[in-house]
């Protein structure tokens, strides 16, 4: 492994939990309802699609520190700390889950960036900035929904 063992085992929650939030982004986008559908059905849709980009990108950035990243749904489960989607949410449920998540996503990269920097991992700690100011406009964005 090249990278600092607790920097990659971060990652990895960060990766499950993108995962995670981009299943739950996706099934909202198929299920909502009322009368806010379309302009949120794009919005998670453009939602769901960073995030597929994202995952990839953490996946990659793991296995540049010289580990495996994991990709499966047992392995997500053990690491992730964000529920999954209830398809039978209202609209205005589906709202405010998915900013709680984002901000829950941008504190956690807070955590990592820290730890990098700790070991001079400014490539990981580069990444989990970039994700934050994402994560930190979708949860205006939703906010700004209810």
């Amino acid at each position: 492994m090249y990278g600092d063992k607790d920097v990659v085992e971060k990652m990895k929650v960060v990766l499950a939990n993108s995962y995670s939030l981009y299943l739950k982004t996706q099934n909202y986008h198929w299920n909502v309802t009322g009368p806010q559908f379309e302009s949120l059905h794009i919005l998670f849709e453009k939602q769901y699609i960073d995030l597929a980009n994202a995952v990839d990108e953490l996946a990659e950035r793991i296995r540049s520190l010289g580990s495996k990243a994991p990709g499966s749904f047992s392995a997500y489960n053990e690491l992730k700390g964000i529920a999954d989607a209830n398809e039978n949410a209202d609209a205005k449920e589906m709202v405010k889950s998915l900013a709680e998540d984002h901000i829950y996503m941008a504190n956690l990269l807070k955590e990592v960036i820290v730890l990098a920097q700790q070991h001079g991992d400014e490539a990981t700690a580069d990444l989990c900035i970039k994700r934050i100011e994402v994560h930190e406009k979708n949860a205006w964005m939703l906010n700004s929904s209810l």
